[in-house]
C-alpha cells in the first residue's frame, strides 16, 4: 500500500472541489472537543448550580512543513507528478492556504473545507493559520516554512437544525417557589431560558410575577416549539 497523502478540499463556493495537496504529511495532529456549561449562583449555596448549555465544535490542529529544497518521496520527478508537472514554491503554498481565510463573495464567508488523510475526514472551517519561515532565498522569499493550522468543525445548519427541540417533558409539573427562586430562575432551570416565564405565568394565572412569594405554587406546562420566545424580557 502506498503512502496516503493528506490534502485539504474546498467544499463550497466558486473553488468547490479544488484540492490543496500537503507536500509533507503532518508528524502529529491534535483533536479537541469540549462542552459549554452555565453556572448560576444562588444565595446560601456553597457552589453555583451547573447547567449544560451546548456542545462546542471539535477542533483539529497541526503543523505543516514546507520546503523548496527537500522532497520527502525521492527525486524531483516524483514531486512533479504530485503537483501536475509544475512544482509549487513555499510562497505559493503559503498563499494558497492563507487564501482560505478570505471571504468568498458568493458565500459571504470563508469557504468550508475538508481535511483528508487516510481514514480521517474532518469537515471544518479554517479558524487560524500561523506561519514561521526559517530559510530564505537571496531575494528574501521564504524557501522553508512551517504553517500552524487550526480547523474548527463545521456543520451546515440544515444538518443540525433537526436536532434542536424547543420542548420540555410531556407532563405538566407543579412546583412551589422557595426563598431563593423567582419565576425567571425557575423558567431558566426548567426550560433553559428565563424568557419562558410567560408560559409559566399564563398556566399559573399569574398577572404580576413580582408579587409571587415563597410558598406559592406554579404550574409548569410542556413547552412546545411555538412557545419559543421572539421578544425580550
Amino acid at each position: 500500500m502506498g503512502l496516503a497523502k493528506a490534502y485539504v478540499e474546498i467544499r463550497a463556493g466558486s473553488r468547490k472541489g479544488e484540492r490543496l495537496q500537503v507536500l509533507f504529511n503532518p508528524a502529529e495532529y491534535s483533536l479537541e472537543r469540549a462542552n459549554a456549561y452555565k453556572s448560576t449562583a444562588l444565595p446560601g449555596l456553597g457552589s453555583p448550580l451547573i447547567q449544560f448549555v451546548n456542545g462546542d465544535a471539535q477542533t483539529l490542529s497541526m503543523d505543516l512543513f514546507l520546503d523548496d529544497y527537500t522532497d520527502p518521496e525521492g527525486p524531483l520527478e516524483d514531486l512533479l507528478s504530485l503537483t501536475g508537472g509544475v512544482p509549487k514554491s513555499v510562497r505559493e503554498r503559503i498563499d494558497a492556504f492563507t487564501a482560505l481565510l478570505d471571504i468568498a463573495p458568493e458565500l459571504h464567508a470563508p469557504p468550508p473545507v475538508r481535511f483528508v488523510w487516510g481514514p480521517l475526514r474532518f469537515d471544518a472551517v479554517i479558524e487560524k493559520i500561523g506561519r514561521k519561515a526559517n530559510l530564505f532565498r537571496p531575494d528574501g522569499t521564504p524557501a522553508r516554512a512551517t504553517l500552524s493550522v487550526a480547523f474548527r468543525e463545521y456543520r451546515p445548519l440544515s444538518r443540525d437544525a433537526p436536532q434542536v427541540r424547543l420542548e420540555s417533558t410531556d407532563r405538566t409539573k407543579r412546583r412551589q417557589i422557595n426563598a431563593a427562586e423567582s419565576i425567571w430562575l425557575i423558567a431558566d432551570k426548567e426550560y433553559g431560558d428565563p424568557r419562558h416565564w410567560r408560559v409559566i405565568a399564563e398556566a399559573s394565572d399569574v398577572d404580576e410575577p413580582r408579587s409571587l412569594q415563597p410558598g406559592d405554587w406554579l404550574l409548569l406546562p410542556p413547552l412546545e416549539a411555538s412557545d419559543a420566545p421572539n421578544r425580550p424580557f
